[in-house]
């Protein structure tokens, strides 16, 4: 008896196809090929109830930019020294110089080139008025309107001096143009307040407590400079050529 239970656990046991084989006394082992099988595997898995919750186009997209950003970010924190923790600081420094220049730039607009609008929107008044609306404005913070109406009091105040032509229309540019003529001294300067002018009022930048300040320097300074009149030649006669008889 234990020679013969000795006999039966030292037989090798039987391949996995024999024993699929001899599972009953007339059954055949069924072999598939193995090319139509998988055909036949892929057009299961084809169906689309195995597709219902499959991510839409838009999420593959999103999905394949992450992993793409994902992979740059781990690159870069490879080669970063301090790897993630140095690569987060870096980014957070780059983050605030982006936020400062945009707090010092204002709005990214296009530069304005030369404001075609004209200087003054509403009805005529005097050089007085209009600065004591920008010290009103500058009271209150508003740089950008106090330096828009302290360009204002500028020119009238020129026009008031006869030393500009009232005209209507007449844009900042060309103010500061035709009070260089007459105040040479000052023109870099009005072409400075003008172009301070343009950028607030087409470019909408926010002006600042100190451009504020130079334009109404400007203005104070200008209601005591000496204007360069050009005054007509003075043409002297030439005396007539004395001559004697022979």
């Amino acid at each position: 008896m234990t020679g013969g239970l000795a006999h039966t656990l030292l037989r090798p046991a039987a391949a996995p196809h024999r024993v699929a084989a001899l599972a009953g006394d007339n059954d055949v082992p069924v072999t598939t090929p193995r090319l139509p099988a998988r055909e036949d595997a892929e057009r299961e898995l084809s169906r689309q109830e195995y597709h219902e919750h499959d991510p839409g186009l838009l999420q593959r997209v999103l999905d394949w930019i992450w992993d793409r950003v994902s992979d740059l970010l781990s690159t870069a924190a490879q080669a970063t020294p301090g790897g993630w923790v140095g690569l987060t600081v870096l980014l957070i420094v780059v983050v605030l110089l982006v936020i400062a220049l945009r707090l010092r730039l204002g709005k990214l607009r296009p530069e304005p080139t030369t404001g075609s609008a004209s200087l003054f929107t509403e009805g005529p008044r005097s050089a007085a008025d209009h600065r004591a609306a920008g010290e009103t404005h500058a009271a209150a913070g508003r740089w950008s309107e106090a330096l828009q109406e302290r360009m204002r009091a500028m020119v009238r105040a020129l026009e008031e001096r006869a030393l500009l032509d009232p005209r209507p229309g007449r844009t900042a540019d060309e103010a500061a143009t035709e009070a260089g003529h007459v105040l040479p001294e000052h023109a870099g300067q009005l072409h400075a307040a003008a172009r301070a002018f343009d950028e607030v009022t087409y470019a909408d930048r926010p002006a600042d407590q100190a451009t504020y300040l130079r334009v109404r320097d400007l203005d104070t300074a200008l209601q005591h400079a000496t204007p360069h009149l050009s005054r007509p030649e003075t043409r002297v006669p030439s005396a007539a050529p004395r001559g004697g008889n022979a």
